[in-house]
């Protein structure tokens, strides 16, 4: 083979190298059941919306006496251990002998919400074999609303497995991004006040503004409208004073002095006749 086309076939053999590793490092998100053309524009827009968790991992160790000791291993819409092309997104493990239960998967998962919740199901799990009526298992994750959190409080609530069909495992967590969007807008009587203030700063400027630079006022009378402000200050202090006072302004005193106009006129009946002659 000549050196160009020895060349020619290295550079081949990198580049499928290059794309077969790029295709198995990209990572599988979650598929929702059914046909793509049926996914409905609420499933698309939930699971972007729980794209923030998808770099996340989180797990949660279940112990029932010595028989049972599990870790729960759970990703948002992509696999647990991707090397395994097993789709598993919720994967249990027993500590006691290792072993490795897909209880659900992200290649058939549905997804709804309602006012501050997501709720997250991962179907198409492992074969139960004796319960269940050997059906597959089925995890469900309730994703509540916490502003202020990405993500906290993963925990396995409980697992039916008792009846005869649709047993199912119950996981919850806590999110922000189940949370409804904050309603930023003002109200009425916000924008009303808004309004005012923004009217009286600019009359009180522009008015400040004319008087000191066009009239050539000084000192108080740059206020605008000085004069009738100062009227409309002491006509707001007379009302006050006429109907916060306790009693009339013209009322009589309790109480009256001894003056001598106070003593009443002379009884014009004299006491003459008890003077001698």
């Amino acid at each position: 083979m000549s050196p160009p086309c020895h060349t020619s076939a290295l550079l081949l053999v990198f580049v499928a190298l290059a794309v077969a590793g790029a295709e198995q490092s990209e990572e599988r998100s979650c598929d929702v059941v059914g046909d793509e053309s049926s996914e409905s524009q609420m499933e698309r827009a939930l699971l972007k919306k729980l794209e923030p968790l998808s770099h996340m991992r989180f797990n949660v160790t279940v112990e029932k006496g010595k028989t049972e000791n599990y870790v729960y291993h759970f990703r948002v819409c992509r696999e647990v251990n991707s090397t395994s092309h097993d789709f598993g997104g919720l994967v249990q493990t027993d500590r006691q002998n290792g072993k490795t239960t897909v209880i659900g998967r992200i290649n058939e998962t549905q997804v709804f919400n309602g006012s501050d919740w997501i709720m997250l199901i991962y179907k198409g799990g492992d074969s139960y074999g004796r319960h269940c009526s050997g059906e597959k298992r089925r995890a469900v994750i309730m994703i509540s609303c916490k502003r202020g959190v990405t993500a906290s409080s993963f925990s396995i609530i409980s697992e039916e497995r008792e009846k005869e069909q649709e047993c199912f495992y119950l996981f919850e967590m806590d999110s922000s991004v189940a949370c409804p969007a904050e309603n930023s807008h003002l109200s009425v009587g916000s924008i009303l006040l808004i309004t005012f203030v923004s009217l009286i700063a600019v009359y009180i400027i522009g008015g400040f503004l004319y008087q000191r630079l066009v009239v050539g006022a000084k000192g108080m009378e740059q206020i605008p409208h000085f004069a009738f402000w100062q009227d409309l200050g002491n006509l707001v202090a007379d009302g006050c004073d006429f109907v916060c006072r306790s009693k009339p302004r013209n009322a009589p005193a309790a109480y009256r002095g001894v003056g001598d106009d106070q003593l009443g006129e002379e009884s014009e009946e004299r006491d003459d006749h008890l003077l001698p002659m």
